[in-house]
């Protein structure tokens, strides 16, 4: 079985668009499917969306991402683990992909990433360059990661002493396993964060982070880029 895993915080405008993509692109799979939604204390319709498309939903109340996506990797059943976030965009090359590189014995993987609708010309030019360096040292994107569910309990999941960037500790795990498989064709997430917030801003909060390092993302004190809730009123 293939277990898909969304964590969540009010993602009432973009769920939908994600969980139509993950059935679409699940369906051409011979294996059987789940998804599961781990509504992180959601107050806004998150939950009942979820339902309506058929998807498990788990609810915690932590408001952590790493939390999230190891809340949903022990409700699943699957041997294979997708992690998507709720903003994210997948097709069929995306599960075939994961699940060929899996077979093949690849400890795991990821995709590049591409924005929706339109993200200004600081936020394309800053993108193409992070993602030249990130990618070129094959780490996974935490919009999506994929794992079997025996490596995924070697590894101990995702740390959850971390609050962001735990994507890339979980890709480096992984890699001591074997081999980790970036997959070229991108998957599509929201670009709201470059749309929502002005340069200054973000660069700020974005690159604070990054000469910080490890001790910047054990709280949620200054990642408000990821923790303040800030939400566009629709899809782009």
């Amino acid at each position: 079985m293939l277990s898909f895993i969304i964590p969540a915080y009010n993602e009432e405008h973009e769920l939908s668009g994600t969980l139509a993509a993950i059935h679409d692109s699940a369906s051409g799979a011979a294996q059987p499917y789940e998804i599961i939604v781990v509504d992180d204390a959601s107050t806004d319709a998150t939950p009942e969306i979820a339902s309506r498309a058929g998807a498990k939903v788990v609810r915690i109340n932590r408001r952590q991402i790493a939390a999230a996506r190891n809340a949903g990797a022990r409700a699943a059943q699957g041997e294979y683990l997708f992690f998507i976030d709720a903003d994210t965009r997948i097709n069929r090359a995306h599960v075939s992909g994961g699940i060929a590189a899996m077979e093949s014995g690849y400890a795991g993987g990821s995709a590049r990433v591409a924005m929706d609708g339109f993200v200004p010309i600081w936020g394309r030019m800053l993108l193409l360059g992070f993602s030249s360096v990130y990618f070129g040292l094959n780490l996974g994107a935490g919009a999506f990661l994929f794992t079997t569910r025996r490596n995924f309990d070697v590894v101990g999941g995702f740390d959850e002493q971390y609050f962001a960037g735990e994507e890339v500790y979980f890709s480096l795990e992984l890699k001591k396993l074997g081999r980790f498989k970036v997959l070229r064709e991108p998957v599509v997430t929201s670009g709201r964060k470059l749309r929502m917030y002005p340069a200054k801003h973000f660069l700020r909060k974005f690159f604070g982070i990054i000469l910080r390092g490890p001790r910047g993302v054990r709280s949620r004190a200054k990642l408000s880029l990821w923790y303040d809730g800030k939400r566009e009123s629709h899809p782009a």
